[in-house]
């Protein structure tokens, strides 16, 4: 099976990898033939079995990126899967932990794998690829509202990235949003699907060359998520055509 799989032979990093999707992911990516890298804030899975396991472990931790630069130019796939939900506390600390985890570390790793992948063109044929996790929360109610606004900050963020990229038809660089519906983990012990069935999902639509990776049993996601995607893109290009008017 892991023959027909795109992924066989590269190189995947996953952030949160300690997690209950995070292990899901890194399973179903090794079935497919892929080398995985576990980067995680906290030590390492100890288990005995390999489930869970990836190939290699790395410790890192939110605000230190730029430690990453090395590991990550030999990744051909990066997701980003970290987060934090504070759920009711809108304390100011933890409103600061969930702008710093669920958003800014995110777009640094965004950024930094976006150099490394302008760097790497001329010498690699393979493009390099970001998938983020901005799961559901950032166009419905999560009953979190810290971890809300920090989804919609990055998951907005994605998007005017991904309209520079088609404005520019760069191909060396390529980015994909995951929307992820409930599931169960630490985050959300309440979550309707298992983490494996969304791993298994997120791969098999991923396979596709779709830019968004919707996996929830809400209807309404699959309608408004396109929707919203569609209108900040032509939001940002009607931007650039008012400035590039304005500039002559």
């Amino acid at each position: 099976m892991s023959d027909k799989s795109r992924f066989k032979g590269l190189r995947i990093a996953i952030t949160g990898a300690n997690g209950s999707l995070g292990k899901s992911l890194i399973d179903v990516l090794k079935k497919k033939g892929a080398y995985v890298v576990g980067l995680t804030s906290e030590r390492k899975n100890n288990s005995h079995s390999s489930e869970g396991n990836p190939d290699d472990w790395i410790l890192w931790s939110c605000g230190k990126e730029g430690l990453l630069s090395s590991i990550l130019t030999n990744i051909d796939i990066l997701i980003l899967n970290h987060g934090f939900n504070p759920k009711q506390m809108i304390d100011a600390n933890n409103i600061n932990k969930a702008i710093e985890i669920n958003s800014l570390s995110h777009w640094r790793l965004i950024e930094i794998f976006e150099n490394l992948a302008l760097c790497n063109n001329s010498n690699k044929y393979t493009p390099k690829e970001v998938w983020v996790n901005t799961s559901e929360a950032e166009i419905q109610i999560a009953f979190s509202p810290a971890y809300e606004i920090t989804k919609r900050l990055i998951g907005e963020l994605v998007s005017l990235k991904k309209s520079n990229l088609l404005m520019e038809k760069r191909n060396s660089f390529i980015i994909k949003k995951l929307i992820l519906g409930p599931f169960k983990s630490k985050l959300n012990p309440q979550g309707i699907m298992s983490p494996e069935f969304v791993a298994r999902k997120i791969i098999e639509k991923a396979e596709k060359d779709s830019y968004l990776i919707i996996v929830t049993p809400n209807p309404i996601t699959n309608i408004l998520m396109p929707l919203a995607e569609l209108i900040r893109i032509l939001y940002s290009r009607f931007i650039k055509i008012i400035y590039s008017d304005h500039s002559h």
